[in-house]
């Protein structure tokens, strides 16, 4: 980097340290990776997270934690499926931020203080500028969400008083729940983060179905519900159900299951220093796992096949609740016909793609209303910073009804589309679940 940037790293970091000593440091954003994160020329200094990279990186989000009585700097390194959390002492965590910054490895960092931020930009030309302002008017940070982050600053802003003219949103839950804060969502003061806003705003919608969902079932008025949340990722879903049935009154079992075990291990972490009871983390994967009981199955951006599976464990078990958000649309795509008079449309790519996403949640939903669900397949909010925002959600009939006409229906529409197979279906059928 050029001599004439490295004023303005060292004015940004010498902020940084100030914001952290003086325990405003909410958050730090480091975004638009370049070239330089990974590759670096011999005079440059390695940084002590370089270890953390890895090819497809978006977005780095630091935030001062406390881990065994010592300070410490939380990476949460995000990628398009995944995100990587690590944890490192705070001398160790600045001179890597240092190092990062001093090389170019990213366009912009975006420092988030309780009152303004402190905005690092680097040109192509590799010229570096500093930019401070308040928050009510400085330029949001990418992807956040400023309207919603300016209602949701702080409790205050919740609690308006009555016949106030902007008046908060009615939330399912308060931004005080200690959960929010061990999770990156608010910092040790219960203040949104701004980076997180549109995380509130979905974990709010989600509970509010949900909400919805157990007032229209027959676990109303029950204390025990049993969740299990297949690929719970980092959890903020999953602890927001526990969270919110606890409050309740209720003597919730919330299982979160996933894959990657280093999020195993983050959120089993979470629930010991929280002290939750009901609430465990476990690695597994849908097609394997056996739950001893199961009230509400929840499986969010499971790819393909995967949201198949989930939906006919959930049957199999005799799951109550059903919720779904599909991710990917693989399977009938390839199977797919082109009948007249839809030809035309369906020659192009994009249209396609669409029509076998809508083909296939309209046979999964089907399927389900086939097997004793009353099913609703709305827009949800995105998940993850995704266009992937359709929502399944099945509700289980008190009373049965004969399935003989979707049944019919299922087989018109798969006749129409030249659909040989379709893998809900089939694991119903060898099941018996669904009749012949």
């Amino acid at each position: 980097m050029s001599s004439t940037a490295e004023p303005a790293v060292a004015r940004f970091l010498r902020l940084c340290d100030e914001a952290l000593a003086t325990g405003r440091w909410r958050q730090l954003l480091l975004v638009s990776p370049t070239e330089a994160l990974r590759t670096a020329d011999d005079t440059a200094t390695p940084s002590a997270l370089d270890a953390d990279v890895a090819p497809g990186l978006q977005r780095v989000m630091v935030r001062p934690v406390t881990l065994k009585d010592r300070p410490h700097l939380s990476f949460l390194l995000r990628y398009p499926t995944r995100d990587i959390t690590k944890n490192h002492t705070v001398p160790e965590g600045l001179a890597g931020l240092q190092a990062w910054l001093a090389r170019g490895a990213f366009r912009n960092a975006h420092l988030h203080t309780p009152d303004e931020e402190v905005q690092l930009a680097l040109s192509k030309k590799g010229k570096a500028t500093v930019r401070v302002g308040r928050h009510a008017t400085v330029q949001a940070a990418p992807e956040d969400d400023t309207s919603d982050t300016a209602n949701l600053a702080g409790q205050a802003s919740e609690a308006e008083a009555p016949g106030a003219h902007n008046r908060a949103k009615h939330r399912h839950l308060s931004l005080a729940r200690p959960f929010l804060h061990a999770l990156g969502v608010t910092d040790a003061q219960g203040r949104l983060i701004p980076a997180m806003a549109r995380k509130w705003k979905q974990i709010n919608k989600f509970v509010e179905v949900f909400d919805h969902a157990l007032a229209r079932s027959r676990l109303a008025g029950r204390n025990d519900v049993h969740v299990v949340d297949f690929g719970s990722g980092k959890g903020y879903l999953t602890f927001a159900v526990h969270d919110w049935l606890s409050q309740q009154g209720q003597h919730p079992q919330v299982t979160g299951v996933e894959l990657r075990q280093e999020l195993v291990a983050l959120c089993q972490n979470a629930i010991a220093q929280l002290g939750l009871q009901g609430m465990h983390y476990e690695q597994g994967d849908v097609r394997h796992y056996h739950p001893a009981r199961l009230d509400v199955m929840i499986a969010l951006h499971a790819c393909d096949v995967a949201t198949d599976y989930a939906i006919h464990l959930g049957i199999r078990a005799g799951a109550e609740i059903i919720l779904c958000s599909p991710c990917c649309h693989k399977e009938v795509r390839p199977q797919l016909l082109s009948p007249h008079p839809l030809r035309p449309l369906l020659k192009h790519g994009i249209h396609q793609a669409q029509e076998a996403e809508m083909l296939t949640d309209g046979l999964r939903a089907m399927l389900l209303d086939a097997a004793g669900y009353d099913t609703q397949v709305f827009e949800f909010i995105s998940l993850e910073h995704t266009n992937k925002n359709k929502m399944i959600l099945a509700v289980k009939r008190a009373q049965p009804r004969t399935p003989d006409e979707v049944i019919a229906q299922i087989h018109d529409l798969k006749a129409f589309y030249g659909v040989q197979q379709q893998c809900l279906e089939t694991l119903l059928r060898q099941d018996g679940l669904l009749p012949a």
